[in-house]
C-alpha cells in the first residue's frame, strides 16, 4: 500500500510541476502576445517605452545586464544596435569602433568574436567594468518572451540578423526600421519576412518635405504599425496630424534623447519638469517613447494612466 501511495505522490508531484512549467512558457508568451497586441492597437492611449541602448545609466550601454535592468524596469521595447566582426559574427556594439565604449580599440569590424570576448564594457562615465560585449544572440535570448526587441543598425545585415531571430524563436518580436528607404524598396529587401517582423521607418521632418506622401505610401501599401518621427523643430504639419495617422493604422514613435530629435522635448529637461516634456508628448497624442531615463518616463506615465 505504502508503494502504490508513493508511486500516487511522485505521479502528483510531476503533474504539479509540468503545470506550473506550463503556466510560466503561457505567461512568457502572453507577454510577448499582450506587446504586440499593444502595437497593432495604434490608436491604443497606452504609451509604449522603448529603453535606448537599454538601461545604461545603472549598466554599460548595449550590456545584457542593461538590457535586463530595463526589461524588470517595465519597458516594452529594448533599442539595441547590431554590428558585423571580422569573422562575420553579429554582436551589440553602436559605434563602429571600441575605443569608447569598451577598453579595446579600433573598428569592430576588425576584431575576431574570440578577441572581443576578451574586452570588458565601460560605464557612462567612461569607466571600465566587469560586463562583456554581447552576441546578437545573447541579447534575443535574453529578451525572449519578456520585451520587444528593436534592431538598430542592422538594415543591411539584415538577412543574417534574422537567421538570429529565427534561431532563439524571436522573429515575432522583432522591430525593424530604416531611414530614406521607399516602401517599395523595403518591400523588395525584406519580401516574406515582413509577415513576421515589424518594419517601421523614419522619418525626418526637417529635410523630408514629402513626409506626409511617405507616409502615405506606407500606410497604404505595407499598413507599417508605426513611424518614427525626427525633428529638430516643432513647425512641421506632420506633428498636427497623429490622430490621422493613428486612425489609419500606426503608432507614432518619437525620440526623447537630444534636442536635435524632437525640437527640445528632451529627457534630461523632464528631469526638472516633466509635464512640460513628456506631458507635451501626451498632449500631441504620441504613443511610442524612446528614452534614455526608462525609470523616470514609465514612472510619469503611470502617473497618467498611461502605461500598463
Amino acid at each position: 500500500m505504502k508503494y502504490i501511495l508513493s508511486i500516487v505522490a511522485v505521479g502528483l508531484i510531476g503533474i504539479s510541476i509540468f503545470s506550473c512549467t506550463s503556466q510560466i512558457q503561457i505567461a512568457v508568451q502572453d507577454k510577448t502576445d499582450q506587446l504586440l497586441k499593444q502595437l497593432e492597437n495604434a490608436n491604443g492611449s497606452d504609451v509604449l517605452v522603448i529603453a535606448h541602448r537599454g538601461d545604461w545609466r545603472n549598466f554599460p550601454e548595449n550590456s545584457l545586464e542593461g538590457f535586463s535592468s530595463a526589461i524588470d524596469m517595465g519597458v516594452d521595447i529594448i533599442e539595441m544596435d547590431v554590428a558585423k566582426t571580422k569573422d562575420n559574427q553579429l554582436v551589440i556594439m553602436h559605434d563602429k569602433t571600441l575605443d569608447r565604449t569598451t577598453n579595446g580599440k579600433g573598428l569592430v569590424s576588425d576584431w575576431t568574436l574570440d578577441s572581443l570576448r576578451k574586452l570588458y564594457l565601460k560605464d557612462g562615465m567612461g569607466i571600465e567594468t566587469k560586463y562583456k560585449i554581447p552576441t546578437l544572440e545573447e541579447a534575443l535570448i535574453v529578451c525572449k518572451g519578456k520585451s520587444l526587441v528593436n534592431l538598430d543598425k542592422s538594415y543591411e545585415f539584415f538577412n543574417q540578423a534574422y537567421d538570429v531571430a529565427k534561431k532563439t524563436g524571436t522573429t515575432n518580436q522583432i522591430v525593424m526600421k530604416g531611414y530614406d528607404k521607399t516602401v517599395d524598396q523595403v518591400m523588395t529587401d525584406f519580401g516574406t519576412k515582413l509577415d513576421t517582423i515589424t518594419f517601421m521607418p523614419i522619418i525626418n521632418l526637417d529635410n523630408q518635405p514629402n513626409a506626409r506622401q511617405i507616409i502615405d505610401d506606407y500606410q497604404t501599401k505595407l499598413k507599417v504599425k508605426a513611424f518614427e518621427l525626427v525633428f529638430s523643430k516643432d513647425t512641421s504639419k506632420v506633428l498636427t496630424r497623429f490622430s490621422e495617422i493613428k486612425k489609419k493604422g500606426s503608432r507614432v514613435w518619437v525620440n526623447s534623447l537630444w534636442a536635435s530629435l524632437n525640437a527640445g522635448y528632451a529627457d534630461n529637461e523632464a528631469v526638472k519638469n516633466k509635464d512640460s516634456i513628456y506631458g507635451w508628448y501626451l498632449k500631441k497624442g504620441v504613443n511610442m517613447i524612446q528614452t534614455d531615463r526608462p525609470q523616470l518616463l514609465i514612472d510619469y506615465l503611470r502617473s497618467k494612466k498611461a502605461h500598463k
